[in-house]
């Protein structure tokens, strides 16, 4: 599935609008599966009539090696996409039991981007099918004032039927659909109430 991009302008807050879901790849390996497991969750989102996935892939931004003193242009274009979505899913591998460089880097660039919004995640590994690396970012996104969805998705490469990522249940878990069902649930629910928070109060961290 290839989301549609959003619309340029400043979200409307009526309730009845598709929530903007920016589900974020955080992996940018040669090799990774995580575009895969990106369709996956995508498709999903995207059959809802509640939801308006759109992905963002680190993989296709330039980030500078060091922090620079002024953003460059492709940090301002990846803030941006963090500004105008109104709730996240972050697809993330785990290494080391955490989650990658790449992915924390990115989500340093933006803050108040981040504030007062949902985010949802699905993850992938080995046996422990990426919660170490939930667990982690968890703790991440409480500092920038989002609130992390309970319910998540994650598969266990071991087991894993195809590296296609088009399988009902990819990578082994039995209980995908309803993980993926319960997760996006969740996130539409704070998401419009997120919405019509912040239109009502701004945010004030």
């Amino acid at each position: 599935m290839k989301p549609t991009p959003w619309a340029a302008g400043t979200p409307s807050t009526t309730a009845s609008r598709r929530l903007r879901v920016a589900v974020i790849i955080g992996s940018t390996r040669e090799g990774r599966v995580g575009d895969a497991v990106c369709r996956w969750v995508t498709d999903r989102a995207g059959r809802r009539g509640d939801l308006e996935p759109k992905v963002v892939d680190l993989a296709e931004f330039v980030f500078p090696a060091r922090y620079p003193e002024l953003p460059t242009p492709q940090m301002a274009a990846f803030t941006a996409e963090i500004d105008r979505a109104e709730a996240f899913v972050i697809v993330t591998p785990e290494y080391n039991r955490s989650f990658p460089a790449s992915l924390k880097q990115a989500i340093d660039f933006a803050y108040d981007e981040w504030h007062a919004k949902p985010v949802g995640f699905v993850s992938y590994g080995c046996r422990s099918r990426g919660l170490y690396a939930v667990e982690a970012l968890r703790s991440v996104f409480v500092e920038l004032h989002t609130v992390t969805m309970r319910n998540s998705a994650s598969f266990d490469l071991l087991t894993a039927e195809g590296e296609d990522g088009e399988g009902e249940d990819w990578g082994g878990c039995t209980d995908g659909e309803q993980d993926a069902t319960a997760m996006l649930d969740q996130l539409s629910w704070w998401g419009h109430a997120l919405r019509d928070a912040r239109a009502a109060h701004p945010y004030v961290s």
